[in-house]
């Protein structure tokens, strides 16, 4: 299983998108400031989608760091996104 997923950053107020087959080892290295891109903020996961393709985890990733994926986001996290 491959995993697509979103972090947000409070402090930065915008998203991290990537993709891992391990959900748990992945998001461990986030919070352990092991990430080069996360470790000097306070990432917290707040959506993820799970993919049994590595390519359309891929292209999911893809979709999701673009502007229509941004858009997408925000409609779809609007009730987070508003109370954070």
């Amino acid at each position: 299983m491959y995993y697509v997923y979103v972090l947000y950053s409070k402090l930065e107020k915008q998203f991290y998108i990537g993709y891992t087959k391990n959900l748990k080892q992945r998001l461990s290295q986030h919070l352990h400031k092991e990430v080069y891109s996360t470790k000097n903020i306070l990432p917290k996961l707040i959506y993820f989608e799970g993919y049994i393709n590595q390519e359309d985890a891929i292209g999911r990733e893809k979709f999701l760091k673009g502007g229509s994926g941004h858009k997408y986001l925000n409609k779809q996290l609007k009730n987070y996104l508003s109370t954070n």
